[in-house]
């Protein structure tokens, strides 16, 4: 069946009860979609028959009816046709059965939750829509692809320059379809980081409006639950950027000898606060683990998020299992994943008897914001920050899953080659004013994180210069001026960061270092970026953090 262009982008609403379909029409037409309303399911598939651009369906109005006819005409779908579907639930059940039965044999399913506000409406059927008309075109690419074979047999006498000819067009489809596929991964990214980000920005934003109203009113009462709102909505959002330095193997790791079975023990309470009564949490750790080599902090972060998606698969409770093991990996597994070497390899191990995952899904769970999870219950980017990490570490994760059997997550960290040095004792409390005449140089772009440091030393008793770039930067570190420190962001206009402190330190041997940044792709590996006398700190740091640095660094 091949629909006609007036009916190729229509919505078909089936919502029987209620007002549903009047209201979802009325914002269709509004923002100016052609919607047409079906009486019961056999009208819905008499209508689809003539050609729909998606389907809108309320979820009771499949209980208690044979779903088949729709099953049918979707089966009957030709290889370029995967017609949307909008199915839309109720605000706090359940899931609904036929909903649930149906979701995989409906196949390209979202939900919409009730009552819904016009915007999401119409973003998820723009979204279907725009989906709908590339499977167009791609129907009309297959066809001008057969008219192409057809001429190729016709024209035997020239078949070496036919042949040349097509081989430069698949070439071209090709590199189509590849830029094609890489647009859509971006959409799909800029999509899940405006959604996540927008929300996080409300909560900020909207922290700071109550507070400047309250103030300018003279009401200072209740204060700190705005402030600790704002804040957690500031973390939330630093988290985001971390997943997603992560996910793209960015992130700045500061990779250290591990010893996995001290790590996880160490999380047992924290693990176990996190599960429901219903879930039973065993360990099973091995008596004789190699050293791993791994940034420890983001092993944690790694394994908390395994621990919560198993328990999300879990939710009428049951059993997870955390394990650790030694695994030497040969070349023929090494050979089918990059960036992975033969040799001696820690695995963390998470396993669960939940409802486990079908193929398909697992093919797309390490997807940056892809989710199963229903909307706002979910960010999509826990997997793929374990993904990303476990690369950036020279190492690898698997999933072994099936409907009904549970799941098996399994992280492998290279082991440690090196000599274990002993750990070094916390370092004395420094007072909280500095010396006087202690002095330090802040180099950054931006003036509002320059004028939050600079008041932060302040604050410490420093003195400070500033300078926007390291061109401003350098008659100062030419200059007779005592500098203690020097602070700056990697990311500098022109000169970076790096460059900079390698040419003070030409200026002034042993000048300490504490470099700032947001993203830094050469910093991201810190043992080849910084040498003995620099540190490093990630953007949003905590004042406690820069404060605990630089004291710490002017006072060695």
């Amino acid at each position: 069946m091949t629909p006609t262009t007036e009916f190729s982008e229509r919505a078909l609403v089936l919502a029987p009860h209620g007002r549903d379909s009047q209201l979802a029409t009325r914002m269709l037409e509004e923002a100016g979609f052609n919607s047409q309303v079906s009486p019961h399911l056999a009208a819905l598939c008499e209508t689809l028959e003539q050609g729909a651009g998606l389907l809108i369906i309320a979820v009771e109005a499949l209980h208690g009816i044979d779903p088949e006819p729709l099953l049918r005409h979707l089966e009957r779908q030709p290889a370029w046709s995967d017609l949307p579907i909008i199915l839309l639930t109720l605000h706090g059940a359940k899931q609904p059965h036929p909903s649930a039965r149906l979701s995989t044999p409906l196949g390209n399913v979202s939900f919409l939750e009730r009552p819904f506000h016009p915007t999401t409406l119409i973003s998820l059927v723009s979204t279907a829509l725009r989906g709908r008309r590339r499977q167009y075109e791609a129907r009309d690419r297959l066809i001008d692809l057969s008219q192409s074979e057809l001429r190729l047999q016709r024209t035997l006498e020239t078949l070496e320059q036919q042949v040349e000819e097509r081989t430069a067009q698949l070439r071209h489809n090709e590199e189509a379809l590849r830029q094609s596929q890489k647009m859509e991964a971006v959409g799909q990214l800029t999509g899940g980081i405006a959604h996540d980000f927008n929300n996080m920005l409300t909560g900020i934003i909207g922290s700071l409006e109550l507070l400047r109203r309250r103030v300018a009113r003279g009401r200072t009462e209740d204060l700190d639950s705005l402030i600790d709102l704002g804040v957690t909505s500031a973390n939330r959002a630093a988290g985001l950027t971390h997943r997603l330095l992560a996910f793209s193997r960015r992130q700045s790791l500061d990779p250290k000898p591990v010893r996995m079975n001290d790590l996880v023990s160490a999380m047992g309470e924290l693990l176990q606060r996190s599960l429901s009564e219903s879930i039973q949490l065993q360990m099973r750790l091995s008596q004789k683990l190699w050293v791993a080599e791994a940034d420890p902090n983001q092993l944690e972060s790694a394994l908390l998020n395994l621990v919560l998606n198993a328990r999300d698969a879990m939710p009428n409770g049951g059993r997870l299992l955390v394990e650790t093991l030694n695994q030497p990996l040969d070349r023929d597994f090494c050979a089918a994943h990059d960036n992975l070497e033969p040799g001696d390899y820690v695995v963390l191990r998470v396993s669960d008897n939940g409802c486990g995952m079908s193929e398909a899904i697992i093919h797309r769970v390490f997807d940056p914001f892809f989710t199963t999870k229903p909307i706002g219950q979910g960010t999509g980017l826990g997997l793929s920050m374990i993904y990303g990490f476990s690369k950036q570490s020279r190492g690898h994760v698997t999933l072994n899953s099936s409907p009904g059997r549970g799941t098996e997550a399994s992280l492998y960290l290279p082991r440690f080659r090196g000599d274990l040095v002993p750990d070094a004792p916390p370092l004395e409390q420094r007072s909280a004013s500095a010396k006087k005449g202690e002095t330090v140089l802040i180099v950054e772009d931006d003036p509002a994180v320059r004028v939050l440091v600079g008041a932060v030393l302040e604050e410490l008793g420093y003195s400070f210069l500033e300078a926007t770039d390291a061109r401003s930067a350098m008659p100062l570190l030419d200059s007779g001026q005592r500098i203690d420190l020097l602070i700056s962001d990697v990311g500098l206009p022109g000169m970076n960061g790096r460059q900079l402190a390698e040419i003070g330190r030409q200026i002034r041997p042993g000048l300490k270092v504490l470099f700032i940044t947001g993203y830094a792709e050469h910093a991201a590996a810190r043992g080849g970026f910084l040498e003995p006398g620099m540190q490093l700190i990630t953007k949003p740091f905590t004042f406690d953090l820069l404060t605990a640095k630089v004291q710490e660094m002017i006072g060695d």
